[in-house]
């Protein structure tokens, strides 16, 4: 891999040029406490120091509503709608983010590539930034605190500049055609790089052995905790709108009046919605909002055998945003025996069936 160094006082000018590679898009701020990724137009407005995106970077890509193909039954005809799309440029994506656009390419370009996440994906620059974390955010335990691949460029913080890591041909042009703005990297910027790393690790709040959760997870399927937490749920869905590896959608046909033509939609959907799991014939998979809430938990912590990850990145947004309050790490920690549950409820003297919940909501039943 290369390394240059980029001086603090050439980061904006060399941030403003990247808009000769495309539209450019960055984390701004758009309130008092959240940021998000918008196009940028005055590259002073970026924050380099930001902690989480209100969306991730998967809205890019999987657009939260996009038609796929228009059909005429009169004319017998059909027309895919794939985008075109012009070369943009994503500013500031923290390793976190990079690794959750790394598993929602497995999924939308590996072995079926999806027409419509590959068109925006291969016209996408992805400019990477080191972090410091916050209370919520526990990629250090998921292993994706440090990306090594799927990025362009990533700039590491150092107290007089940034270094540069390329990690595309993509990134080396851009490099090559800003020559001027970058320099040799030094033994100091090395030592000032391992340092940064170093407080950065220690700045977790938690460091601990998670490579077991899967499994826990899977025998504490009748744990009290799932009822107590279910119960303050709202199932808005908000916690896999903010996912960034969140990738399920629904479809629907809209019809014009006559019902001779017409379009078919896809959008995001969410397991926390009743109808998520709803069939034909009226049967539904996972009918309490408990054994959704359940799913949801299992979903994410389930290990991708191919990238050696989990489907959780890590970075917090389900917590931070969760208008019940509720938390996501906490509830891992306790099923994990590293946190006790506060103001337990009284359970029975009965050994609960462990490891039955899906039984039970396949015979839909309650639970």
């Amino acid at each position: 891999m290369r390394y240059v160094k980029l001086p603090k006082e050439n980061t904006y000018e060399l941030i403003e040029r990247l808009k000769n590679f495309g539209k450019l898009y960055a984390p701004i701020k758009i309130s008092e406490r959240f940021y998000d990724f918008r196009e940028v137009h005055d590259v002073r407005k970026i924050e380099l120091h930001y902690t989480r995106t209100l969306m991730p970077p998967k809205k890019f890509f999987f657009l939260p509503r996009e038609k796929m193909f228009e059909f005429d039954l009169e004319k017998n005809e059909y027309r895919e709608t794939i985008p075109e799309v012009e070369p943009f440029v994503i500013f500031g994506v923290h390793p976190c983010d990079t690794y959750g656009l790394k598993i929602l390419d497995s999924v939308y370009l590996d072995e079926f590539p999806d027409k419509y996440y590959k068109a925006r994906r291969e016209k996408s620059i992805i400019i990477g930034i080191s972090c410091m974390p916050d209370e919520h955010c526990f990629c250090n335990l998921l292993r994706t605190d440090f990306e090594h691949d799927n990025f362009d460029l990533f700039l590491h913080e150092l107290p007089d500049g940034w270094l540069v890591r390329i990690g595309s041909q993509t990134g080396h042009n851009i490099v090559d055609r800003n020559i001027k703005l970058f320099e040799e990297v030094t033994q100091e910027d090395i030592c000032n790089f391992r340092e940064f790393e170093r407080k950065r690790a220690q700045a977790f709040k938690y460091h601990e052995e998670w490579d077991n959760i899967h499994y826990l997870l899977e025998l504490e399927m009748e744990h009290p905790l799932w009822e107590e937490e279910a119960k303050k749920c709202f199932a808005c869905g908000n916690c896999s709108t903010v996912c960034p590896t969140c990738r399920c959608y629904e479809v629907q046909d809209i019809v014009d009046i006559d019902g001779t033509k017409g379009y078919r939609e896809r959008r995001w959907d969410s397991c926390k919605f009743r109808s998520h799991g709803l069939v034909a014939g009226g049967h539904n998979f996972r009918p309490t909002k408990k054994s959704r809430f359940v799913n949801r938990y299992l979903c994410k912590m389930s290990f991708h055998w191919t990238l050696g990850v989990n489907f959780c990145v890590g970075c917090g947004r389900c917590t931070a945003f969760c208008p019940a309050g509720i938390d996501f790490l906490r509830n891992l920690r306790i099923i994990a025996g590293y946190e006790e549950m506060s103001c337990p409820p009284q359970i029975s003297g009965e050994i609960p069936k462990r490891g039955f919940a899906y039984a039970k909501d396949i015979r839909g039943e309650d639970i």
